[in-house]
């Protein structure tokens, strides 16, 4: 795998409190990324240190190939970061944003202004370009957040819980952004507490647990650990009176349906398969023991 990021050891304490408690993955070039967790779990600040924002106590990073302690120009030159909260200009128009953006990136000004004009354009801002920021939908913002993130191209790009706070729709859109610039080449490395975003959306997934990466796989290797497809039997009101285990093939689920009308069962059946909740909720619950899980590397 063509590394463009990698991370052995990598620790971090605040107070005296473990935040980051010895993370060991790598992510490749162009893959999309994605770090799951409760609240408090370590997700902002290893993105944190990768960005070079935080120093980490202990371990190594690099991103780009480049060591994120010994060489954060280099490594700043070659990211891009895109935080919570919309890093735009609200008295600005969306062009005069992106165009400040790229004449603080050294563009020069009709490069500046050229590059406004094609991200405006990819990021579906045409029709807005001259209205103010503050005129704007949040999923508008989050679209000219993004594109600022390209006035550079980045060879990795993070976004921290890109999607908080927008409507479904607006949600959606953003996808089919990360899923163009992942297409283009970008490498991207993505916190979500949105388990459905992080299913559409990652090649591979790494779930915390008390600083810890608990679970590490695509997204169907992780759901294939709970178990496998299940059979449900419910009544009108909708209360779960059976449940089967299958292992989703078509004979499988033959056997399931005979055996409930062996039964004598009565009520709706559905075939429940298992979700990336499940395996949130399997390793992360308090009677999870946080054993950290390593890549080879």
């Amino acid at each position: 795998m063509d590394t463009a990021i990698e991370v052995r050891g990598l620790h971090k304490a605040f107070a005296k409190k473990t935040v980051v408690g010895g993370l060991d993955f790598t992510v490749g070039r162009g893959e999309v990324f994605a770090l799951l967790g409760p609240n408090g779990a370590g997700k902002t600040t290893t993105i944190n240190i990768l960005t070079t924002l935080t120093a980490a106590d202990s371990g190594t990073a690099t991103v780009a190939g480049w060591d994120v302690r010994t060489n954060a120009v280099e490594v700043q030159r070659r990211l891009s970061l895109t935080g919570q909260a919309a890093a735009v200009d609200d008295a600005l128009t969306a062009t005069e944003n992106v165009v400040m953006f790229a004449r603080l990136a050294g563009l020069g000004r009709a490069a500046a202004k050229r590059r406004a004009t094609d991200l405006i354009a990819q990021f579906d801002l045409t029709d807005a370009a001259a209205r103010t920021v503050r005129t704007f939908s949040g999923g508008m913002r989050r679209r000219l957040d993004l594109a600022l993130s390209f006035v550079v191209t980045p060879e990795v790009l993070f976004l921290d819980e890109p999607t908080t706070g927008l409507d479904t729709r607006s949600r959606r859109d953003l996808w089919d952004i990360i899923r163009m610039l992942a297409a283009s080449g970008t490498t991207v490395f993505l916190t979500t507490q949105y388990l459905e975003e992080a299913d559409q959306l990652a090649d591979r997934i790494a779930v915390l647990h008390d600083g810890r990466i608990a679970a590490l796989g695509t997204p169907a290797e992780l759901k294939a650990r709970i178990g496998g497809d299940t059979v449900e039997l419910h009544d009108d009101h909708g209360e779960l009176r059976r449940e089967i285990p299958t292992d989703g093939t078509v004979a499988d689920l033959r056997r399931a349906l005979d055996l409930l009308d062996e039964e004598g069962a009565d009520g709706i059946v559905t075939l429940r398969r298992p979700t990336l909740d499940d395996v949130f909720l399997a390793v992360t619950s308090p009677a999870s023991a946080p054993r950290p899980v390593k890549e080879n590397a």
